[in-house]
């Protein structure tokens, strides 16, 4: 007889439902978010069944978490069900709109009972790659968190203080260089930065880092913050100085963060052993790379097919088709940071490889606009990628952009309604 699980998730407690294969219920209990909850469901699987030969199959709506992370510690397979799908899965069992946190945990057990096939299970990554994907996740919120942390100070800046945002208005990083940040820290008003002398800027610009063009930099920042300008009223502006100074010290940490993740997140990579074939591809370095590998994960069972892994990443455009009206378009539900990663991967590979700047080019002169050209590109791409991965070989410019490939082939434009009714628009 076979056993189904379903969990039904909280912050501080879990519903757990089992099923046989004709769909009756053979358990349910609450357990708690805690080692002894862990220990009773561990204790239930076991006296219905769960063993190393035989364990049972565990459908959650979560893919995170210590309860996962017990759940995943052997062969057992975890169903990570989106919500939503589990609320349509809802609706089978009645109409009456009935909701229930023991009667969710049945419907999840059910899903799985009937729909296995239907819903991927949680990949059998290393732990070295959910290692890199965690690190690599926690520095791309961190950059995320810096921006937003920079336009608060630059929003209030503009209020009082627009010559600091003038002054590195056509550096990399604008406010969060090291030298904006350093200047801001001791001028945080324009009354200060006006006071301040060349020597002073000349020896924060060295401070922060800077080599080349100091004297210079110096002089055109000194003459920005000595031009007049409008100007809030004294004690306004000294007040709004102590804003912006907290501000800063929230933009100095979450810098450091974005610094010290990264240096974690290239340090953990470079030791996985797909690194190398993935530095190996124009376009990808440390970070990107870490980013590619913590979202497909290294289980190549994983993905079967390229056309999985370029569905998974959103590159791959979705046809909906009814009647005599057919829609190619591009997916919107798809791996938000793998889609937002694989853009940069795409954009990067531009400037590395003679094959895919061409490849690009002649999107655009086929009518794609930007993203469109990028996105196929980077849909292109990851089935190279896919390639030389399954057969651990390093990319190759001469094959991947071969004539044979067909980079040349325009196979028609993503986001077009084709009728085929007479007479209409096509």
């Amino acid at each position: 007889m076979d056993v189904f699980c379903g969990i039904d998730w909280a912050e501080g407690h879990h519903d757990v439902a089992l099923v046989d294969d004709t769909g009756k219920l053979l358990a349910k209990c609450r357990i708690g978010d805690d080692l002894d909850g862990y220990r009773l469901l561990l204790d239930l699987l076991v006296e219905h069944g769960d063993s190393a030969e035989t364990p049972i199959p565990v459908a959650i709506e979560t893919s995170r978490g210590l309860l996962v992370a017990t759940l995943r510690q052997g062969p057992r397979k975890i169903y990570a069900v989106n919500p939503m799908a589990a609320s349509r899965y809802r609706d089978r069992h009645g109409v009456s709109r009935k909701k229930s946190d023991p009667g969710d945990a049945l419907v999840l057990a059910n899903i799985i009972r009937t729909d296995a096939p239907m819903h991927r299970s949680l990949p059998a990554d290393t732990d070295l790659a959910q290692a890199v994907a965690v690190l690599a996740r926690a520095q791309q919120d961190a950059v995320w968190n810096r921006q937003q942390v920079a336009n608060q100070l630059r929003s209030l800046l503009r209020e009082y203080f627009p010559a600091m945002i003038e002054a590195f208005r056509d550096k990399p990083g604008t406010l969060t260089r090291p030298d904006a940040r350093r200047i801001l820290a001791v001028a945080p008003t324009p009354a200060l930065a006006a006071k301040l002398p060349i020597w002073k800027l000349t020896a924060m610009l060295r401070r922060a880092g800077r080599r080349r063009g100091i004297e210079a930099d110096a002089e055109r920042i000194q003459q920005l913050f000595r031009q007049e300008a409008p100007r809030q009223l004294s004690l306004v502006e000294d007040a709004m100085g102590k804003q912006a100074l907290a501000l800063l010290l929230q933009l100095d940490a979450a810098c450091e963060a974005v610094d010290d993740l990264a240096r974690a997140t290239e340090e953990a990579f470079r030791s996985h052993p797909d690194a190398t074939i993935m530095l190996s591809f124009p376009g990808i370095g440390p970070q990107v790379g870490a980013r590619i590998l913590g979202e497909i994960g290294d289980d190549r069972s994983r993905f079967a097919t390229a056309g999985g892994l370029k569905a998974y990443a959103g590159s791959a455009p979705i046809t909906r088709a009814s009647g005599k009206r057919r829609y190619v378009g591009r997916r919107f539900v798809k791996n938000n940071r793998l889609n937002h990663v694989g853009h940069l991967w795409a954009f990067a590979s531009l400037s590395g490889s003679a094959g895919a700047d061409a490849h690009y080019r002649r999107r655009r002169a086929g009518g794609d606009w930007h993203m469109q050209a990028l996105r196929h590109l980077f849909n292109r791409m990851l089935g190279q990628l896919h390639h030389c991965l399954q057969t651990r070989t390093p990319f190759d410019e001469a094959v991947a952009f071969s004539s044979r490939g067909g980079a040349g082939v325009h196979v028609g434009r993503v986001g077009h309604v084709i009728d085929y009714a007479p007479g209409g628009d096509q």
